[in-house]
């Protein structure tokens, strides 16, 4: 059944509406009418089967005919720090990590970044970002849509962290230096509820003043298995590896 995401007011115990574009998409794309049903989420992570009672060109709107009691977040808050990539990876990283579970992305800018956002190109890709975040919410049954942050710098990335229980940073060299255990035992540390910080550089890796001023700030750094990573694939590795120690052993 398809699902929608709409604000708190939009959504009671007893009535619905659907604004914006996805009043498009209800009636062209999905061909719905009167008396046909889907399901809605508000901020709040409340959840609704829903049918449909009227359709207008900018709003749908129906009654509630039963709430749901369906969890699929997982047991930890895991933010994805991800060092501002080339191309598209950004919008495959934030639609595959979503559908993995990711709580919240924040891009920041790294040394060996070769993108640079200014703020009229930040403003449309936090806008298209936040597009696919939330298509790929709907799309994996998510109770929530992660936040996508404007682009921070490394400087900032680190104050931000302070925010954080545990802390960890993708790096290369621990693989190449046969280190396999730290992500293990921090996992296993780890407590429900807790939040996350994965850091995870561009192409090119972080550098090692980079990690070393993590290190200072409490953060861990560890091998994602012993081969080397492409950044689009860091970060799913390790939403992948906290699902499966989080939700698949228990």
């Amino acid at each position: 059944m398809q699902r929608y995401f709409v604000a708190n007011n939009q959504l009671t115990e007893l009535n619905f509406s659907i604004t914006g574009e996805d009043v498009k998409h209800i009636s062209k794309v999905m061909r719905m009418s009167q008396g046909d049903q889907l399901i809605c989420i508000n901020e709040d992570g409340m959840i609704a089967k829903c049918e449909i009672v009227h359709i207008a060109n900018d709003e749908v709107s129906g009654k509630v005919i039963t709430l749901l009691s369906e969890y699929t977040e997982l047991p930890v808050k895991v933010t994805v720090a991800q060092g501002l990539p080339k191309g598209d990876k950004l919008e495959l990283i934030v639609q595959k990590g979503t559908e993995l579970g990711a709580y919240a992305f924040i891009p920041f800018q790294a040394t060996r970044s070769i993108v640079k956002w200014d703020d009229k190109k930040a403003e449309k890709k936090i806008e298209r970002l936040a597009k696919i975040a939330k298509e790929a919410a709907e799309q994996s049954y998510r109770n929530m849509i992660p936040k996508v942050s404007n682009s921070l710098s490394f400087k900032h990335l680190v104050k931000e962290s302070e925010n954080y229980d545990i802390k960890i940073v993708a790096f290369e060299e621990q693989a190449k230096l046969g280190e396999m255990k730290l992500l293990a035992k921090t996992l296993g540390e780890a407590k429900i509820g807790e939040s996350i910080l994965v850091v995870v550089g561009p192409e090119g890796g972080l550098t090692q003043e980079e990690v070393f001023a993590l290190e200072q700030e409490g953060f861990i750094s560890c091998a994602f298995g012993p081969r080397i990573l492409r950044t689009e694939t860091a970060p799913l590795y390790f939403l992948g590896a906290v699902s499966y120690h989080f939700e698949m052993l228990r």
